[in-house]
């Protein structure tokens, strides 16, 4: 019941788990997806927003790439995206006027935060499954 890095063979638990574990990640992701579409966004529209909102309220371009695990020149494009629909401004940092960071606008805000709460109410409904895989692998 516990997966290991030291242990090379892995148990009929451990696979058990694995599944467990990915078929709640994928079911999230679908609530996900289903949910920022039904809200009018991409879904990755929804993760730039997050990102943004969820690590000060500013990003670089460069740090969305990275947040988001995605490619710089695929970050610019959807940064342009995410302008172009209004839901995020280019602005000059205060600091640094060399560094350009994408701010939501006050619409993207308000779907964000109705977002966030269905998400934060779907993660309440697969607590109870997630703990104890995760509880399980924590003590290895």
């Amino acid at each position: 019941m516990c997966l290991t890095r030291s242990r090379k063979t892995l148990t009929e638990s451990d696979y058990r788990h694995l599944a467990e574990f990915r078929f709640l990640l994928r079911s999230f992701l679908a609530f996900s997806e289903e949910a920022a579409r039904g809200a009018g966004l991409m879904p990755q529209h929804h993760q730039a927003l997050l990102a943004i909102r969820g690590f000060g309220g500013r990003l670089t371009v460069g740090e969305l790439a990275q947040r988001l695990a995605i490619k710089p020149h695929s970050a610019v494009g959807l940064a342009n995206r995410l302008v172009e629909a209004g839901l995020a401004v280019r602005r000059t940092a205060a600091k640094d006027r060399r560094r350009v960071e994408l701010m939501l606008t006050p619409a993207a805000s308000r779907k964000l935060a109705g977002l966030s709460n269905s998400h934060r109410e779907e993660l309440r409904h697969l607590a109870p499954s997630l703990a104890p895989l995760l509880k399980n692998w924590g003590k290895c």
